[in-house]
Formats: C-alpha cells, structure tokens, sequence
C-alpha cells in the first residue's frame, strides 16, 4: 500500500494545525457555527443528530495493521469504544468532542491516516474493489489508479467548490464489486488489443433521482486517465446547476444535456488540456504501482484446511460463505462480517479492531480491506491458516457466516444517529437478520441482497438492493417502501418499488413472506432471489408483499 512521504506528512501536519486554530476559534466564539460549518466539513467533521461526527478516510478501502490498532485507540480514547465502517469504505466516529477532533487528526496523521475531502461539495474518497489485488477474476489491481486519483484529487484548486459532491469507484475485475455504474465516474480496467486501458463511466448515483451511469469511453487508454478525468469534472464543473441542490449532481446534467453532448464537450476540454500532463501522470502511477507489489505468497500444505473442512460444520458453513477465490488456488480471500445477526451493520469495537489487525499482521501480509458493503476483508490468507483464522474470529465474536446472505445487510444509521434521516434503519436491518437467523433459512435462501436507507439519500444503496427498504416519515409515522430486483453489480439496474409501504411493524413480517415465497417460486436451489425476478417479473413477488390485493382481486 501507498506510504506517505515527507511532504505528504508536512501537507497533514499543516491542515491539522490550521483545523486546531478554527476549533479553538469555535470553541471561544470568534467563529459562528455556520462559519465554521464549510471550514469543518473540509476536515470530514459533521453535526449529526446527538453529536459531532467525525468520517475518516480509509482511501480504496486499505489499511494496514498499524492503521486499524490507532483506529481503535482513537475509538477508545475520544469516542465510545468502537467505530461504524460505511458504504464508502470510510470509517464513523459518531461521539467525538469538538476540542479532541485535532488531536484525532493529529492521531489519524501518525500513521498516514486522514478526513479531508469526506464531506463538501469536492471529490470524495475514491473508492475500489476490496478484492484489489487478490482477485481470481482480475485484470489489474485498481488500487494504484485510485491512489494516483486520491493525489490529484486532494485539495485541486479546481475542484474545492463544485456544485455538489463527486464521487469516484475503480473496478478491476471482470466482476463489478465496486458499484461503478452508481458512481458520477465509474472506472472499469479493460483490456484491447493487449493494452489495459479503462471504460470510462458517467452519471451514475442514488439519492432522490437513482440513475445508472452511462458509458461515456469504451475504452480510454491508461496514459489518458488524469487528463480525461479532469476534463470530465471540468466540463460538469461548469455545466453543473448551483440553483438548485437537488439537480446538481453529474448524473442530471448528463441527463440534461445527453451523453452524445457531454461526450463532445468533454473530449473539447481533454483535447485543451492534455497536452499540459506532457505524461508526468504516468511517470507518477509507475512510482505509484511499487507500493501494490504483490506479496510474497508462502508455499504450504493445505491439509490443516482440508481437514477441518471435512470435519467441522461450523468452520465448514463459515467457509461456504465467507470466502472467496484467490488469484493463487492455496489462498482464500477472507470476508469478516461485521453483521453479527442482531448487531449493528458495519460497527465494530476497539477490540474487534485490534484482533482484525493481529490477523492480518499474522497470516494476511498485513493488509486489510474494506468493503463498500460494511464488512472487512483479509485478502492474503493461505488455506492451511483458515482454522486458526476462524477460530481467532469466532473468539472475537467476528465469525458470523452470513456474507451474501439475508443478514449480511447494508444499512445506513438512520434516525439513530443522523439529522438527515426521515426513519430508523438499524433497528430495522436488526429485526431481519434476527428473523431469518430464528427461522434457519438463510443458508437455503442463498444469495440475497437486501440494503436499507433511512432516507431519500440512499446512503444505504437501496435502490440497487435485490430487496431495497427506504425509510420515510408518513405524518410523522415511520413508512418503509419496498423496491425489487435492485443490482450493483456489471448488470447493474435501479429497483422497482413494489407498491405502498409498510409501517415498523409490518415491515418485517412483509420481508418475511416476500424470502420465503421466493422459496417456492424459484426452479432450484441454484436460480437465485434476482435472477427468479428477472425470469418472472414483479407480479408474483408483489402478491407476496400484498396477499390483501390479490385476496381483494378474487
């Protein structure tokens, strides 16, 4: 993984020492809050519902175990002793105090760690597949790209105000795990010819208008990727409305002006600019690519795996569901839930955090991933250390087998915690993984998606859900709306709400018809909850939702 330099440790040291001065200046009342307000949302720092929040980066989703254990002190020393992994592969301190968020920064900046750009109207962190560079079906690792796009990104004079915030997700698979369609850029490493090169994609994102992006370049060659990118955010930088938040984003210009249109105007821009990289971009990706080295993967039997396999249900269903394929056939990936069925989705405690860390210092080349769906992933696992992997997890109370199941749940906070929610998402996504858990079905449903928000915001990714909850207040009554056959993956599509929404109590027993008549609606065991939608529409699924209409209709 990338390691900070001098300068970028002076660039830090500096921004944190600017940051101390504008709290203190808060703090004694030289400064009003909406003052304030542009300064700290520059430094990651929100006003939530009960608290100060405090959104740190964690760039591409890579950590290493240094960087997790000082996660956990700061957990433990400024907040309540854990912390929330989000959709954007960042990381939540939910109750700082507003005079220790400089000495959080300063923490954070021991160790390469930072909350610029977290917030604002500028380019977030930039995000990418956390199966980087360890994937069975990859093509390249996007991790340099994205770590290339974090430097460029990060405080261009450019792009401080744009008209809303941006965001940017690198995939380099054949497989979508980084939701590019539902980015404003998507990136897609391709390859023509022989020559890696990217599919470049626009307009995409959720919130109150969900869109899918659009296929701007088919193919970008790798020398072009800064020039081009800059065009693009350029060319909405100018077109992009400012009269009115709604319609700001990138995905409504787009939709505005057409893609043939903005395709014409952003190859205008690149044109003019290009020319200025004179391929110093390159130069920097190259210098960039020596930090992503593959590891040094160990050479051993497997037998210690394939034994407990044979032996042990419970390691066994563990392995079923929580790896993956490896790049090497000895290696596993290793997908940690942080949805304990009955837990909060994506939290995880200071201690949680330092057995993660030990895990990865012992047997997964000290690297650690997180991912857009709230879980954390150890990406270098040889097969002989699984059992000692999972039983180290299962002490830590990290074992839960569920990832791609029922409960394996994203959910934003919700009203628990955010000002901007209309409805509870936690207790919601809770009372489901519970459900399923009591009835012991999950493992026989197979994969299912199910994403939750507590508001038109979509931080919940509900619109690409095979089953997608949105939260609202009804006059004053919380409502949940149902969408169906949602996907964030290659074939991404936006879900179709199935009809009137659910109180808090009717919720759950909906969801519950809707899983267990899929049951009996799908060919075999192998035709899973989204592809059985495809094959036979929304009606069926519908008249679960709402046996009522259907007994109304008779």
């Amino acid at each position: 993984m990338y390691r900070f330099n001098d300068f970028d440790e002076a660039f830090l040291r500096d921004r944190v020492s600017r940051f101390r001065a504008q709290v203190e200046r808060r703090i004694d009342g030289s400064l009003t809050e909406d003052e304030f307000k542009p300064l700290r949302l520059m430094n990651g720092l929100y006003l939530q519902l009960h608290a100060y929040m405090l959104r740190v980066a964690i760039p591409y989703g890579t950590l290493n175990s240094a960087q997790m254990r000082q996660l956990a002190h700061i957990a433990e020393r400024w907040d309540k002793g854990y912390g929330h992994f989000t959709t954007r592969q960042n990381i939540q301190f939910n109750w700082p105090r507003l005079r220790d968020v400089p000495d959080m920064l300063d923490a954070l900046a021991d160790v390469g760690m930072h909350a610029i750009q977290t917030s604002g109207n500028t380019i977030r962190n930039v995000t990418a597949d956390h199966f980087a560079g360890a994937a069975a079906d990859e093509i390249a690792d996007p991790r340099p790209v994205a770590e290339l796009l974090r430097q460029w990104s990060t405080d261009h004079p450019q792009f401080q105000f744009l008209p809303r915030k941006f965001k940017i997700a690198v995939s380099g698979s054949r497989h979508d795990r980084a939701v590019t369609r539902a980015h404003d850029i998507g990136l897609e490493i391709v390859e023509k010819d022989g020559e890696i090169g990217y599919r470049v994609i626009v307009g995409g994102g959720l919130g109150r208008t969900p869109m899918i992006g659009k296929v701007l370049r088919d193919f970008l060659p790798q020398d072009d990727l800064l020039p081009y990118t800059e065009a693009v955010v350029s060319v909405w930088n100018l077109l992009g409305r400012r009269d009115n938040k709604y319609k700001s984003r990138i995905k409504i210009t787009v939709h505005e002006h057409g893609i043939a249109e903005i395709a014409r105007l952003v190859e205008e821009e690149f044109q003019q600019i290009r020319p200025g990289f004179a391929g110093l971009d390159r130069d920097f990706l190259s210098h960039i690519e020596h930090f992503f080295a593959a590891p040094a993967l160990s050479e051993k039997s497997t037998a210690p795996n394939d034994a407990a396999y044979e032996t042990d249900p419970v390691f066994r269903a563990w392995a079923d569901t929580n790896l993956a394929a490896h790049r090497h056939p000895d290696h596993a990936i290793v997908t940690v839930s942080l949805k304990k069925h009955g837990g909060t989705p994506g939290d995880a405690t200071a201690g949680q955090m330092r057995v993660l860390a030990d895990l990865a210092e012992r047997y997964g080349h000290d690297e650690l991933r997180i991912s857009h769906e709230q879980n954390v992933i150890l990406p270098h696992v040889h097969k002989a250390d699984l059992p000692a992997v999972h039983a180290a997890l299962k002490a830590a109370d990290l074992a839960t087998a569920n990832v791609g199941l029922v409960s394996d749940i994203i959910a934003c906070p919700g009203m628990d915690y955010c000002s901007l929610a209309t409805a509870r998402s936690i207790p919601i996504a809770q009372q489901i993984a519970t459900r399923f858990e009591n009835l012991k079905v999950e493992h026989d449903v197979g994969l299912l998606k199910i994403k939750i928000s507590g508001c038109i915001n979509a931080c919940g990714h509900h619109h690409v859900g095979h089953i997608g909850i949105l939260g609202l207040d009804r006059a004053g009554v919380e409502n949940y709306q149902v969408t169906l056959g949602g996907d964030h993956t290659e074939t991404a599509t936006i879900g179709e709400r199935a009809g009137p929404g659910f109180s808090a109590d009717e919720i759950i027993p909906a969801i519950e018809r809707l899983v267990l008549g899929y049951l009996d609606l799908r060919e075999s065991r192998d035709e899973t909850f989204l592809q059985a939608y495809r094959r036979l529409g929304p009606a069926p699924f519908k008249a679960l939702l709402y046996p009522e209409a259907k007994a109304d209709a008779a």
